[in-house]
């Protein structure tokens, strides 16, 4: 069992800064592989970053690589996604999401905890 408490969210403008947040809780959670995922209104979830149980391992979309990072401190039992050089089509209900295996995967019905997303809105 692993329970997922994001934070992190809120407005700024094109060219801005956002940092999330997921604190993880859990027996499991050292041992699972971790993800974000977005979905923007009308539109699918996608895959944004992942990241393996050790954090020596990460995978971004097209439209993250050079822009977002994806990390985690599993002392602290948090991950983490600086996101940098915002765009509008950034804007999305941001998700982090923990699988039970340690393989990054980018498949949303392949993760099994899901927090409760929070909204990142980036103004032109």
């Amino acid at each position: 069992q692993v329970w997922l408490v994001e934070s992190g969210g809120g407005l700024v403008q094109a060219g801005g800064s956002l940092r999330l947040s997921c604190a993880a809780s859990g027996r499991t959670f050292s041992s699972s592989a971790m993800g974000w995922f977005r979905q923007g209104p009308g539109k699918e979830r996608e895959f944004v970053a992942g990241i393996s149980r050790s954090g020596g391992m990460t995978n971004y979309a097209d439209s993250a690589k050079g822009r977002f990072t994806i990390s985690r401190v599993n002392a602290k039992n948090t991950m983490y996604l600086q996101m940098n050089s915002l765009k509008p089509e950034d804007t999305a209900v941001y998700y982090c999401a923990a699988s039970k295996v340690p393989l990054i995967t980018t498949i949303p019905s392949r993760f099994d905890y899901w927090g409760q997303g929070t909204q990142v809105t980036v103004s032109s």
